[in-house]
């Protein structure tokens, strides 16, 4: 029986059959549990206008990569490309057994190193697009706009055209205006059976503030696409953690189930070439039907390492000498040198081998309302400390525990919402940052619990259940975290991990029951990224309570996640550059873990004295076992009895 992934795939290939497309779009992949593109821009594609140029880059990427499909671009800063050179790229590659689907980048240079929108409010732009819109429909039936389609603008007719409104709400009808008028409808009229695709960036709370419109332009176009390129998380501008490769795709996907057509991920900004491949496999572990490689000229370029000078002799994941041996095993004639085209393929090739035994995607239920902004990009850091998340748009009604952020404070019934799901005994999650945004705004009839402007600056934690003492949970060589002070009544709420200073404990986590169900309040440092510096025996506590119940666990160091499955399966990912060991649990009666990779069986471990203590203060039976990772590795296991 197929699994859920297999399914979505076969669906999305499906509807690209059901429209008609060409016989070449409804063949069989070169992969078993997904599709491989590449996105070739106008200045690549109109360099093919040698066709010895377009002949030797395909027989140099396709001797190290195997691909599906190529999405050909028509235009991107008002650069076009002209009918017959489209005609002939096409004929290229279908004849090559390759699909093919077009793509526009509604970017504009001169910006000044920034990003610049084409203005919308300009009858020469709009006609320029529409222009553009119709010269992609004549020659493809499917077309991707790339994550450009935004507005940045603020021109004197846009200033006339804003009126009252905020610019948020003035670029949202704006762009929901142009892709009707400028994308669909001239789309259409061209090409009537035409697929339109708009690929939304990683930025993604933000959007709005640009006019991506998450809520309507999902129902506009007959498909979305995900970018899950995170880079590198400490050097580039968002610093976006490793966990959003996965995370964005599953929101995405919540937000237009099966609509979400795959994962994109560029070459840019890494440090090392395994922070590459780990993008490649997040996305993939996320179940996207289709990894886009951004872009063709990025899979001819050398390979160059990087500074893994701390891992570069220990068999990893992403094993650089097996890369190069795959390499110079079938190297096209006269390059000595792989490019990043057989790093993709060696990476690709590596998860396709387990990815079908993988159930459907599983975390701890949480809310982002359509718009919203709050704890920008906290779900992420989540992640990072292995609590897996599962970020919907929709407030989850039917969870046993739903975690909430700031973001979502947008939702204007948040509060009645939170009412209703611990009256009917259900357990709700808030940060810091969501009880300071609901203070004056009905929380109080909840729970009489003020976030104020003080500051802690903490390094020692201890934890307890109920009135006594608390047990000190490390010693004083943990670095200093700065939380914001939590003002609690004694006896209403009780806190049950406390972050320390100079002999004072502050709350961490809080307690507090309301009608059937109990509501807990997570006090987030000032700075996200702490939250990797708390010891992990702290963030075992909280999981004691975020994660109750859940089938799969992961305890240990930060910067490790969980990847967690229907099925009983899961993967856990080290994005560390040192070796670590990590605790994975599991509920039910399962006494071993088998790896899918290497068929390895691990027994289950008996419990310790502390592992029983925290048995009976979270009323839950686990079994639990040692796994070791080697840095920036993963390993997949299933629960077996």
């Amino acid at each position: 029986m197929k699994n859920q992934f297999s399914l979505n795939r076969a669906r999305f290939q499906g509807l690209l059959c059901a429209l008609a497309l060409p016989a070449a779009s409804c063949l069989a992949g070169n992969y078993t549990n997904f599709d491989v593109a590449i996105y070739i821009p106008v200045s690549v594609v109109r360099t093919f206008e040698n066709p010895e140029r377009l002949s030797n880059d395909w027989e140099r990427i396709s001797r190290q990569l195997k691909v599906d499909k190529v999405y050909i671009e028509v235009q991107r800063n008002r650069e076009l490309a002209g009918d017959d050179l489209l005609e002939q790229v096409k004929k290229f590659f279908l004849e090559k057994g390759v699909r093919v689907a077009g793509g526009m980048a509604l970017s504009y240079e001169g910006g000044g190193g920034q990003f610049r929108s084409f203005c919308y409010t300009d009858p020469k732009d709009r006609e320029f697009i529409k222009q553009a819109t119709e010269l992609a429909a004549r020659h493809f039936d499917e077309i991707i706009q790339d994550d450009f389609f935004f507005v940045t603008t603020k021109n004197d007719s846009d200033i006339a055209a804003k009126g009252t409104n905020s610019w948020t709400q003035f670029r949202l009808k704006l762009m929901d205006e142009a892709a009707e008028n400028l994308i669909i409808k001239p789309a259409r009229a061209v090409n009537p059976k035409v697929k339109l695709i708009i690929k939304f960036p990683n930025w993604y709370e933000h959007f709005q503030g640009s006019g991506y419109d998450l809520d309507r332009e999902p129902k506009i176009f007959d498909g979305i696409y995900t970018g899950t390129e995170t880079r590198d998380p400490e050097i580039t501008d968002q610093n976006l953690q490793p966990y959003e490769s996965y995370l964005i795709f599953r929101y995405f996907e919540n937000i237009k189930p099966g609509g979400n057509g795959g994962g994109w991920v560029d070459t840019f900004s890494l440090r090392y070439v395994d922070r590459y491949a780990e993008q490649l496999w997040d996305t993939l572990f996320a179940k996207a039907p289709e990894m886009m490689l951004f872009n063709w000229a990025a899979m001819l370029q050398s390979v160059r390492p990087g500074d893994r000078t701390n891992w570069q002799s220990v068999h990893t994941s992403f094993d650089y000498n097996q890369m190069l041996q795959s390499y110079q095993s079938n190297a096209p004639a006269g390059l000595t040198n792989p490019t990043m085209a057989r790093v993709a393929g060696y990476s690709l090739e590596q998860v396709d081998t387990f990815l079908g035994k993988l159930g459907q995607p599983i975390g701890i239920q949480s809310y982002k309302p359509y718009q919203s902004t709050g704890e920008n990009f906290l779900h992420n850091y989540f992640g990072m400390i292995g609590i897996p998340i599962d970020l919907n748009p929709v407030f989850p009604t039917n969870a046993n525990l739903v975690l909430l952020t700031e973001s979502a404070k947008f939702d204007p019934d948040i509060v009645a919402k939170i009412k209703a799901r611990l009256v009917a005994g259900q357990s709700v999650i808030i940060t810091s940052g969501l009880l300071r945004a609901l203070q004056g705004k009905g929380i109080e009839d909840i729970v009489e619990v003020q976030y104020t402007d003080r500051k802690v600056l903490a390094h020692q934690y201890s934890s307890g259940f109920g009135a006594g003492n608390g047990r000190a949970m490390d010693d004083e060589t943990n670095s200093d975290v700065l939380f914001p002070e939590i003002d609690f009544l004694t006896n209403d709420a009780w806190a049950l991990v406390r972050a320390m200073a100079n002999g004072r404990g502050y709350p961490l986590l809080l307690m507090d029951r309301y009608g059937k169900g109990i509501l807990y309040i997570w006090t987030i440092p000032d700075n996200f990224n702490d939250l990797y510096r708390l010891p992990a025996s702290v963030t075992t506590a909280i999981k004691n309570y975020v994660m109750r119940g859940f089938p799969m666990r992961l305890d240990g160091p930060s910067q490790v996640a969980l990847f967690a499955y229907d099925n009983h399966t899961c993967i856990v990912e080290s994005y560390l550059p040192v070796e670590t060991d990590v605790t994975v649990s599991v509920t039910g009666e399962f006494t071993q873990l088998k790896n899918l990779v290497t068929g390895e069986m691990i027994s289950g471990q008996t419990p310790d004295q502390d592992q029983e203590r925290r048995r009976r203060e979270v009323r839950e039976n686990r079994t639990s076992f040692t796994v070791h990772l080697p840095p920036h590795s993963y390993s997949v296991f299933a629960a077996e009895k």
